[in-house]
C-alpha cells in the first residue's frame, strides 16, 4: 500500500489508505509504467485517501467550515483557512494529520495591527501561504481584495501589500464581487508571489463559449519582506470556470484548480499543469479580449478531473456527478513519493451549510519536468531535387511568393520519418518521405514519389539531402492505370497514390500507408513494388479509391486514410490508423487502429478505438514506443497564429477498455516547448513561434519518431507552397526538431 517519506504521514499512511476502502488501479487502467498513483483519476494522477473527519465540527467555539485553502506547515501538519463566517472571527486551523484522521489542534485569530480581530464582514480569506521559516502566512482576502502578512504566533498583521486599482472591488475597480484573490501562492524560494482571479475583470469578460479571461497577477519579493507587483498573466478557464488556486512549482510552472457549480448537477473540480515559459506581461493590455495570439495566454494541461476518480465509498448531501466531489477550493503539495510522483492535498469549503461537506482528500500527481527544444534544422522550401519540371497542372498564380511551375522536384514537407536503417536512434541519418505532392490527385500526376535520405546537421541548422528512393512498379504489380503506366520504369506519381506513412519490417522491406484507397503498399528498399496494394479488409473506402464501383458511395472522407501506421518493435506487426472518422460513424472523435500481420500479408481483423479530443482534429503520425505503447500525433488543421492543438499523445494497445477504446496521456504541448538554450534563435523577421517559448505553429504536423530515453523527432510536412505558418507571406520550410519530453516512457 501507498506510503510517503513523511515520518508521521498524513493521509497516506497504509491504516488511512486501508480504511478509507482505497484501491489499486484496476488491471488496464491508464497509468504509468511503474508509477502508482493510487486508484486512478487518469494517467496522470490518483486518489490515495479521503477523510471527512473535520466536518461539521467545532473548536474553541468557532465551526470549522468555510475553509478555502490549505497550506503545509511540517510533515504531519497543515493549515487550514476560513473565509468569510459572519461575525466569527477570521481564522486559520492548524491541523494535525494523523493515521487515520485529521484533528483541530489549534486556531490563530487573524488580526489588524492594532489587534482587532477581522471577521466575515471586513476579511473572505480565500488564498494560503505558509512562509519558508513557519513563523508567519500570507493571506489573500477577495472583500477588498488584498493580501497581508499575519504572525502565527498572536495572528497581528504585519504587512499589506500593494493591490493595482483596477483589481478592486466594483465600482472602486474592475473585479466583480466575490471573484477575485482566490488564489495564492509563492515560489519555492519564495522570490515570487502569484495571486490568481477567480473570475474575470469586468473589462475581460468571458468568451461566448463561457472561457474565462483571468488574470494573474506576479509580485517580486523576499520572504519575510515586501513584495510589489511586478507582471500580470493571461490565464484562460474551461467555460464556466473559475481559477481557485495557484501552486508554483518553480521555473514558471504550476498547478492550477478550476472550479465550477451547477444547480441540480453539483461541481466540477478540474487540476491543471500550467506553465508560464515565455508568457508576456499583460499588465498594460487593457482587456484581454484583444489577445489573438495563442501564445500570449498560460499554457496548461490537463491532469484529472475529481469527477473521473473512483467514489471510494465517499457519500454526498447533495447532488454530485461524483459522491466523492463537493466544492473543492484549496490545495497543498507534499512530498516526493518513491515513484517520483508527488502528494496532492485539496480540501472543501462548505460554505458553512448542512447539504455540503468539509472533505480532505489526498492525491498523487505526475508532474515532470517541461519538454525542452533541444536541436533544430531546416531545409528549405524551395531546395528541389533533381527530376522532372512540376506543379504544371496548378494555377499560374503565386503563393507565398512561389508560382508554379517548378524547376524540378520540391519536398513538400515529410509525411513520415523513420530510422535510416531498421532500429538505428541516430538523429542525425534519417529516411523523410513526402506525401503525393500537392493535394490532389488532379494536380500532382507529375510529382513523383519518393522517399528522401537526410542529414540534419543541427549545428548548422540546415539539412542536407544525401539520396533517395524512388517508388516504382515495374513488375506491374498495381493492377490499376497509373500515370506511367506505359513506361519500362512505371515511377508512381502523385495522382497514383497519396503515400503519408513509412515503416521498416523485419525482413527489411519497406511498408507505405497510403490514403488513396487507403492501402497498405510493399517495396524493397530500392522502392520497388513487391505485390498488389492492399485495401483494407472490411471494405472502407475514400472516394479517390481504386475499388469503388460505379454508384458506390465512399466510407471514408478524402484525406482520411493511413496518415499514422507504426510498426512493432520486432518488425511483424503493423498498425495503421484512419485519420479521421468514417463518414457513417455516429462517433466522429474515434480513429480506428488497425493490425496488420507483415507474415501473413493480411489484416488480423483486431481493431482498437482511440479517441481524438474533439470530433475536427486529425491523427498526423504514429510509432511504437515499447511493447504495445504508441506515441500519436494529435492536430488541428490551423497554422501560426490560428494553431491551437499539436500534441503528442502516448496510449497502450494492451490496456483498451472493455470496447476496445485506448487510453490516453498527453506527453507534450508542440506548441509549448521551452527553449533555454535558445536553439531557435536568432529570429528570422517576422518569425512566429521562436525564443524561450518554442512553437511548433506548422498546418501539418506529420512525423514523430521516438529515440532513446525521452528524445523524440518532429517533422512537418509544408503542404508546398501553400502553408505560411512560421513566417506569413513565406512559404514554409521543412523543419526536423529534436525535443527531450521528461516522462515521455512513464
Amino acid at each position: 500500500m501507498p506510503s510517503t517519506r513523511w515520518p508521521a504521514p498524513a493521509l497516506a499512511t497504509a491504516a488511512v489508505i486501508a480504511m478509507l476502502g482505497v484501491t489499486v488501479p484496476a488491471a488496464g487502467a491508464a497509468t504509468s509504467n511503474d508509477v502508482n498513483l493510487g486508484a486512478p483519476c487518469s494517467a496522470d494522477a490518483g486518489l490515495r485517501g479521503f477523510t471527512d473527519s473535520l466536518d461539521k465540527k467545532t473548536f474553541e467555539g468557532t465551526p470549522v467550515g468555510g475553509l478555502s485553502a490549505i497550506a503545509r506547515l511540517r510533515d504531519d501538519r497543515v493549515l487550514a483557512l476560513s473565509d468569510n463566517t459572519g461575525t466569527v472571527p477570521a481564522r486559520v486551523y492548524d491541523v494535525a494529520l494523523s493515521g487515520d484522521d485529521a484533528q483541530v489542534v489549534g486556531m490563530t485569530t487573524l488580526k489588524r495591527a492594532d489587534g482587532t480581530p477581522y471577521n466575515g464582514t471586513d476579511f473572505d480569506g480565500e488564498g494560503l501561504v505558509v512562509e519558508p521559516h513557519g513563523h508567519t502566512v500570507l493571506a489573500s482576502s477577495e472583500t477588498e481584495p488584498s493580501i497581508r502578512r499575519f504572525r502565527l504566533s498572536d495572528g497581528v498583521q504585519t504587512a499589506s501589500f500593494e493591490v493595482p486599482a483596477r483589481f478592486r472591488i466594483t465600482p472602486a475597480g474592475e473585479s466583480p464581487v466575490n471573484l477575485a484573490f482566490e488564489a495564492l501562492t509563492t515560489s519555492p524560494d519564495g522570490t515570487s508571489l502569484y495571486a490568481g482571479m477567480e473570475g474575470p475583470l469586468l473589462t475581460d469578460g468571458r468568451e461566448a463559449s463561457g472561457a474565462g479571461r483571468q488574470r494573474i497577477l506576479r509580485y517580486t519579493g523576499t520572504p519575510g519582506g515586501d513584495y510589489t507587483p511586478a507582471a500580470q498573466y493571461a490565464y484562460k478557464t474551461d467555460p464556466n470556470l473559475g481559477l481557485v488556486e495557484l501552486v508554483a512549482l518553480g521555473d514558471d510552472q504550476f498547478l492550477a484548480m478550476e472550479r465550477g457549480f451547477t444547480a441540480g448537477v453539483g461541481n466540477t473540480v478540474r487540476i491543471y499543469r500550467v506553465t508560464a515559459t515565455g508568457a508576456p506581461d499583460v499588465s498594460g493590455v487593457a482587456s484581454l479580449s484583444t489577445l489573438t495570439d495563442p501564445r500570449a495566454w498560460l499554457g496548461k494541461k490537463l491532469l484529472a478531473d475529481i469527477a473521473d476518480c473512483p467514489p471510494s465509498g465517499a457519500t454526498t448531501k447533495q447532488p454530485q456527478p461524483n459522491p466523492l466531489l463537493d466544492n473543492i477550493e484549496g490545495m497543498a503539495l507534499g512530498d516526493r513519493l518513491d515513484d517520483d510522483t508527488r502528494v496532492l492535498y485539496l480540501i472543501s469549503d462548505d460554505n458553512n451549510s448542512a447539504t455540503q461537506i468539509t472533505r480532505l482528500y489526498e492525491l498523487s500527481v505526475n508532474v515532470p519536468d517541461e519538454a525542452t527544444l533541444r536541436d533544430r534544422a531546416i531545409l528549405s522550401a524551395t531546395d528541389y531535387q533533381p527530376g522532372p519540371i512540376s506543379g504544371n497542372f496548378m494555377p499560374k498564380t503565386p503563393v507565398n511568393g512561389i508560382t508554379p511551375p517548378f524547376p524540378g522536384q520540391p519536398i513538400p514537407g515529410f509525411s513520415a520519418v523513420i530510422p535510416h536503417t531498421r532500429g538505428s536512434k541516430n538523429a542525425n541519418r534519417l529516411l523523410g518521405m513526402p506525401d503525393n505532392g500537392f493535394g490532389s490527385k488532379d494536380n500532382s500526376p507529375d510529382f513523383l514519389l519518393r522517399a528522401y535520405y537526410i542529414e540534419p546537421d543541427y549545428k548548422s541548422g540546415e539539412i542536407e539531402v544525401k539520396s533517395h528512393i524512388s517508388f516504382r512498379d515495374p513488375d506491374r504489380k498495381v493492377p490499376f492505370p497509373i500515370v506511367n503506366g506505359n513506361t519500362s520504369e512505371r515511377l508512381l506519381t502523385g495522382a497514383d497514390f497519396d503515400i503519408e506513412s513509412l515503416q521498416w519490417d523485419a525482413d527489411g522491406t519497406l511498408w507505405i500507408g497510403d490514403e488513396f484507397g487507403p492501402y497498405l503498399v510493399n517495396v524493397d528498399k530500392t522502392g520497388k513494388v513487391l505485390r498488389a496494394p492492399i485495401p483494407l479488409f472490411d471494405g472502407t473506402k475514400s472516394p479517390q479509391s481504386n475499388e469503388l464501383k460505379p454508384g458506390e458511395t465512399p466510407t471514408l472522407p478524402g484525406s482520411g486514410g493511413f496518415e499514422a501506421m507504426a510498426a512493432s518493435e520486432d518488425g511483424h506487426t503493423l498498425y495503421p490508423i484512419l485519420e479521421r472518422a468514417k463518414t457513417g460513424d455516429p462517433d466522429q472523435r474515434r480513429r480506428i487502429v488497425y493490425e496488420f500481420d507483415v507474415r501473413a500479408g493480411a489484416y488480423t481483423g483486431k481493431t482498437w478505438t482511440f479517441r481524438v479530443d474533439e470530433p475536427g482534429l486529425f491523427v498526423g503520425d504514429a510509432q511504437i514506443l515499447d511493447g504495445k505503447r504508441l506515441l500519436l500525433i494529435e492536430r488541428d488543421n490551423g497554422m501560426g497564429q490560428t494553431s491551437f492543438v499539436k500534441k503528442l499523445v502516448v496510449t497502450d494497445l494492451d490496456k483498451a477498455d472493455a470496447n476496445g477504446v485506448l487510453p490516453r496521456r498527453t506527453a507534450v504541448d508542440l506548441m509549448r516547448i521551452a527553449d533555454p538554450k535558445g536553439v531557435s534563435t536568432p529570429a528570422r523577421p517576422n518569425e512566429y513561434g521562436v525564443g524561450d517559448l518554442f512553437s511548433f505553429p506548422l498546418q501539418s504536423v506529420e512525423s514523430v519518431l521516438p529515440l532513446s530515453g525521452d528524445r523524440v523527432i518532429v517533422a512537418n510536412d509544408n503542404n508546398f507552397p501553400g502553408n505560411d505558418g512560421r513566417i506569413p507571406g513565406r512559404a514554409d520550410d521543412t523543419e526536423v526538431i529534436v525535443i527531450d519530453v521528461p516522462g515521455l516512457r512513464g
